[in-house]
């Protein structure tokens, strides 16, 4: 590997600094606990949107056959 000049030297420097604020590589994530996040949605709507999703659906599979 060759010498570097004292020029070179100090853009190097310049150029490594400027890349350690953009690095994230080996460093934890700052601010998120290790909780589980809470569903978007909950349970009770989810079990809503299911019933009648799937009561639609049983629905017309009945008017079908009749």
């Amino acid at each position: 590997m060759a010498v570097q000049t004292p020029r070179q030297r100090l853009a190097n420097a310049k150029f490594n600094k400027n890349n350690e604020k953009f690095r994230k590589y080996g460093k934890k994530k700052v601010g998120k606990d290790d909780k589980k996040s809470a569903p978007l949605i909950s349970r009770t709507w989810l079990g809503i949107l299911l019933f009648l999703l799937v009561g639609g659906g049983v629905l017309e599979l009945i008017s079908y056959i009749l």
